[in-house]
């Protein structure tokens, strides 16, 4: 018979940790943080990362109306400046040729009594066409109504052929540039005689109407 020793049992066989592997040991770390509170730890991660793809949009969405506004004045103040230069333009195209109408007048006058030639013929239509290109217009004609935004009336009367208040003499011409006007026609006007009525059928061309047979019939 075998003799057993005493105080000795035995034992199974229990894997040391010497004796584990390197992916024996990853392979517990993974499962214990699936299965421990690494999940939720995980969760807070996509939870502050979303917080923060939301906040780099609202700042984009916040640069992106700051730039759109600031195109928005951009192109306002351009449309100002190009409005003020024009305007300038024009105000210094008028005073310019607001002191040269003068001239013009003596032209006028002198085309009218007939010395406008040679040299001096040659220069003034020179005159006159430079003044056409920067935009200057004549205006003022007989028989015309009279405007008061555009005519100045100098003198007045009546005269039994006209219906309305009508320019009958220009006195001196009037000039604008485009709608602006640099300085009104001034003008003889006149208007219908007071009292005076439209005419009707049959007056002043010899003929009277018709007349109604009337009075008492004979018994």
């Amino acid at each position: 018979m075998t003799e057993e020793t005493p105080g000795f049992e035995e034992q199974p066989d229990v894997p040391s940790e010497a004796a584990q592997t390197p992916d024996d040991v990853a392979k517990g770390a993974g499962s214990a943080d699936k299965a421990g509170p690494g999940a939720p730890a995980g969760d807070l991660e996509q939870v502050a990362i979303q917080a923060q793809l939301d906040q780099v949009r609202t700042a984009l969405n916040e640069r992106t109306a700051d730039l759109q506004r600031l195109q928005a004045e951009y192109q306002n103040y351009r449309r100002r400046v190009e409005r003020d230069r024009v305007q300038v333009k024009e105000v210094a195209v008028a005073n310019l040729l607001s002191e040269l109408l003068p001239v013009l007048d003596d032209i006028g006058r002198a085309r009218e009594h007939g010395e406008l030639v040679g040299g001096f013929k040659s220069v003034a239509e020179s005159l006159e066409t430079v003044a056409a290109k920067l935009g200057l217009q004549q205006f003022g004609k007989e028989g015309e109504p009279f405007d008061p935004l555009v005519h100045e009336a100098l003198m007045h009367s009546y005269a039994p052929d006209v219906t309305e208040t009508t320019c009958v003499q220009i006195l001196q011409p009037g000039y604008r540039i485009g709608e602006r006007t640099i300085r009104p026609a001034r003008v003889a006007v006149a208007e219908p005689q007071p009292g005076a009525s439209p005419k009707g059928p049959g007056e002043g061309d010899g003929t009277a109407p018709d007349e109604e047979s009337g009075g008492p019939e004979e018994g």
